[in-house]
């Protein structure tokens, strides 16, 4: 009977169907396996990260001065603002003062029983009463009249002062939101520049860092301040020794002026300070802080950004560079370093890297501006 005929075996049953299945499990994960290494990237050279982690830090540095600018129009928008408001305030109450006192004028006519001047005049029959009152209530009118004219200026003024603080506040509000997009640019592009750094092994980091030191020419990585001992400026002279980190002493080099050797000797006191982006002083800087405190240390007001710095004086030629000059570098102008003669210069180089002395050739040059 068919209910008691034996299952028909499938070709794939039992021993062999496991044998098979096995064969194209292993089958699959070799072809997946070589598939993959097909595919995968190979790791990158520590030449390789390095490239990458150094255009991160320029496009990093970019968008630093891109917020540097940004602050600055924030922060005279919101100073602008502030003193605005100050001044409606002020008209406020002048404004308020005013109304108080045509307010009274106008109490005293009701309780007068707000008869006409000329009404009250004409009921009296003494001619000297008639006479005093009559210049009492012309002066009257003209205070009147005045009280009246003080309400509508003032009122005028407040009106006016309101709509320059809306504008200044809109403007404040752009500013800001500029700020915002900035700031997670930079944040953006040094946190890929640390995941990159962070892939490299202890004896990659270590060759990174020899190959930092060897681009900046003082020997000093991260971990060192790089500061030049041989150097001698001092506030008020007009003479600095170029750094012997690169090449050896050099012998002195004359600065332009006081205030130049000022500007250098700052500088110098700096060194080893920490790179922090958007950061003016006294404990910490980005490029165009440093540059901007040294001066701002001479006596002299610079710009907050590298491009606007690089208009606050007179170019000046490679070859006639001289300490205290401002050098700028990449086509965008988005670093600078003060000079202190020698080719070398200061400058704040990038997070992880603090106030250094180095050769003014380790970036491409792309002019120079003397201030002072």
């Amino acid at each position: 009977m068919a209910a008691h005929r034996k299952p028909k075996q499938s070709p794939l049953g039992g021993q062999a169907g496991r044998t098979a299945a096995t064969l194209a499990l292993a089958s699959a994960a070799t072809a997946t396996l070589f598939e993959g290494s097909g595919h995968a990237e190979p790791r990158p050279t520590t030449a390789q990260v390095k490239e990458k982690v150094d255009r991160l830090y320029e496009e990093a540095e970019v968008a630093t001065e891109r917020y540097n600018g940004a602050k600055e129009k924030a922060d005279e928008a919101r100073a602008a603002f502030e003193r605005l408001r100050d001044e409606a305030a002020r008209r406020t109450q002048r404004l308020n003062t005013a109304r108080d006192g045509l307010g009274a004028m106008a109490a005293a006519q009701y309780r007068s029983g707000g008869l006409d001047p000329a009404v009250q005049l004409a009921l009296t029959s003494n001619p000297d009463q008639y006479l005093e009152r009559a210049a009492l209530a012309e002066k009257a009118g003209d205070r009147q009249a005045a009280a009246v004219s003080a309400v509508r200026r003032e009122l005028a003024a407040v009106r006016q002062l309101r709509g320059e603080s809306t504008g200044h506040l809109d403007a404040l509000r752009e500013h800001e939101t500029e700020l915002r997009r900035q700031k997670t640019a930079v944040l953006g592009k040094l946190r890929a520049a640390r995941t990159l750094l962070a892939r490299l092994t202890a004896e990659e980091r270590a060759r990174y860092e020899a190959a930092e030191a060897g681009r900046d020419g003082s020997g000093a990585s991260a971990g060192n301040d790089g500061r030049d001992t041989g150097s001698t400026p001092a506030t008020g002279t007009t003479t600095v020794r170029a750094d012997r980190s690169s090449g050896g002493d050099r012998g002195p080099v004359t600065a332009p002026n006081g205030r130049a050797a000022q500007a250098v000797s700052f500088a110098h006191a700096q060194l080893g300070k920490p790179y922090v982006w958007g950061a003016t002083g006294p404990s910490a800087y980005d490029c165009s802080g440093l540059t901007q405190a040294a001066w701002r240390a001479a006596g002299v007001s610079l710009p907050r950004t590298t491009y606007t710095q690089i208009n606050a004086g007179r170019r000046v030629s490679r070859s006639q560079l001289a300490p205290g000059d401002l050098i700028f570098f990449y086509s965008g102008i988005s670093h600078v370093g003060l000079y202190i003669g020698g080719g070398q210069m200061i400058h704040a180089p990038r997070p992880g890297a603090p106030v250094r002395v180095a050769p003014i050739d380790e970036m491409p040059f792309a002019g120079a501006t003397r201030v002072g």
